[in-house]
């Protein structure tokens, strides 16, 4: 029960981009079709959780006993890299169309501040190694779902009659706002 709660938390409550303003950079720019957006969240699935299961044993094996937590961003982010060439060169040979649809965007993963931040929270919060990887799963698929979600409301506000005035960035910032504002209502879901 304990990691379900765990997982309802990082998806929704503490959603990673609506609640800890975490990966706004490509939230905002893959968004602008359903199918880039799901590509990007399997990316960033794959790329956070892997990422994160790598991490916790570098830093509970490598960093802490030997007192090198002062290389822990940097420790970190070379993981992240790792990782994300490693889903690059994947996407690459399983889906080219994909991997185009994606183009900058796909290498940009490591410098995206969502996936070092799960890694970081995980050190904070001191979980064990499944309840990391449960966090970090959870926490990518929560980005994965409002990643697609925003993505379908963009697609259909390119369709709607938007005044000149709010049309583009600034009704895609406020539907983003009004989708932060529907996923607070989970966070009455913690409550006894």
């Amino acid at each position: 029960m304990e990691y379900v709660l765990l997982a309802v938390s990082a998806a929704l409550v503490n959603n990673v981009i609506l609640a800890r303003f975490l990966g706004l950079c490509s939230f905002m720019g893959v968004t602008t079709r359903i199918d880039t957006a799901v590509g990007m969240g399997a990316a960033c699935t794959f790329c956070i959780t892997v990422s994160a299961m790598i991490d916790w044993a570098v830093e509970h094996y490598l960093l802490e006993p030997y007192g090198l937590g002062y290389l822990r961003t940097v420790t970190f982010i070379l993981v992240i890299a790792a990782s994300v060439q490693f889903t690059e060169a994947v996407v690459r040979k399983i889906s080219p169309p994909l991997f185009q649809m994606l183009g900058i965007y796909l290498p940009l993963i490591t410098t995206n501040c969502a996936v070092l931040g799960v890694c970081l929270l995980l050190v904070e919060g001191k979980m064990s190694f499944i309840g990391s990887t449960v966090f970090a799963l959870a926490s990518s698929i929560g980005y994965s779902l409002v990643m697609v979600l925003f993505a379908g409301l963009r697609e259909r506000l390119v369709l709607a009659d938007v005044p000149r005035l709010f049309a583009g960035p600034p009704i895609g910032f406020i539907t983003a706002s009004l989708l932060a504002l529907s996923f607070m209502g989970f966070s009455g879901m913690s409550a006894h």
